[in-house]
């Protein structure tokens, strides 16, 4: 495993993060045991992972919680979430005290004490100076009581393709930590976002680096299409059974996901590429994706060349399938 500081934070970070969301959820998506789910947790930090994120909405804390009693404690950098609002109005924010209480709630799930970051989730861009001027002064009054090491923001991806939030968080000097959408059908972050990152010294977890857009069958060519179809593609590209067919060869990358994490990686001002799975196969496979050298130059700028303008491709939303058997890909973002 490769480390790195995570900003201003100080935090020793594994540049591979375990997200405990997304599609799989850890494999509660797919009907996996709780047993099933903390070893996956326990076989990423047997390889290195020390940067676990979860959240409120994800359902996956107690999981964590439960991995934490074979885990000690000090080698982990946990980070959980709650969000801003009930809904993505403004008549839906939710005031301080409820973030307050679900902090705790969090922390008696987690089995700890104190989480090493706490993000306020999904902060969509109307949202922003709530969460700033309401919700950051009681959050500081918890740090101060040692619940919470450092803070961060989260962006609502979907709804917010130009990262507006993103770009505001990572400047204002409030916020230690962002997590924020890239990958490579969705460049826009490395002129809006890593910059100011840098600048400020503001650690990055990087999300949908894989998600359904390069890991369920035939999606990506379903999306090159209807992207060639209006006009924001060349239309050629809609012709090949895989669009992306240019980063695989023997210099390159051995397959689509493959490439996919090494891009994001090596993004100047990427601090943690986060992964999630609920299949152990997959576990050391991302891990070693994420860790390989960046891609060829020239396949990067073939990159840059064909998708650099695109916005808002491949921000979805987690699938729910209640109930399903079975683990599709198990490579989503947590």
């Amino acid at each position: 495993m490769e480390y790195t500081t995570l900003g201003r934070t100080g935090l020793k970070v594994s540049v591979a993060g375990l997200g405990c969301g997304g599609s799989s959820r850890l494999g509660l998506e797919a009907g996996h045991s709780e047993a099933h789910c903390a070893d996956i947790i326990r076989r990423a930090a047997g390889l290195g992972v020390n940067l676990i994120d979860t959240a409120r909405s994800y359902s996956t804390e107690h999981i964590v919680g439960a991995a934490l009693k074979t885990i000690p404690r000090d080698s982990l950098v946990i980070s959980t979430k709650h969000k801003v609002a009930n809904g993505r109005t403004t008549d839906t924010l939710l005031p301080a005290p409820a973030i307050v209480a679900g902090l705790e709630t969090s922390l008696r799930a987690l089995g700890t004490d104190y989480v090493d970051i706490f993000f306020l989730h999904t902060v969509f861009p109307a949202a922003y100076d709530h969460a700033s001027t309401q919700l950051l002064p009681a959050l500081k009054r918890e740090q101060e009581k040692g619940k919470i090491r450092f803070l961060g923001v989260t962006e609502m991806a979907p709804a917010d393709p130009r990262h507006t939030m993103s770009q505001h968080a990572a400047s204002d000097g409030h916020w230690d930590v962002l997590m924020f959408a890239f990958h490579m059908l969705a460049q826009s972050a490395r002129h809006t976002v890593f910059p100011a990152a840098l600048a400020h010294n503001v650690g990055t977890l990087i999300m949908f680096a894989v998600r359904s857009l390069f890991s369920v069958p035939g999606r990506l060519q379903q999306d090159v299409a209807a992207l060639a179809g209006a006009g924001r593609l060349p239309a050629w590209l809609a012709l090949k059974d895989n669009p992306l067919d240019f980063l695989l060869h023997q210099h390159g990358a051995q397959s689509i996901i493959e490439a996919a994490y090494r891009y994001v990686r090596h993004e100047p001002g990427a601090s943690v590429v986060l992964f999630g799975t609920g299949n152990p196969a997959h576990v050391q496979s991302n891990i070693e994706a994420i860790l390989k050298p960046p891609l060829p130059q020239a396949d990067s700028e073939r990159i840059a060349e064909l998708f650099g303008e695109l916005e808002g491709v491949g921000l979805d939303l987690p699938t729910r399938n209640p109930g399903k058997k079975g683990d599709k890909r198990g490579r989503t973002q947590g």
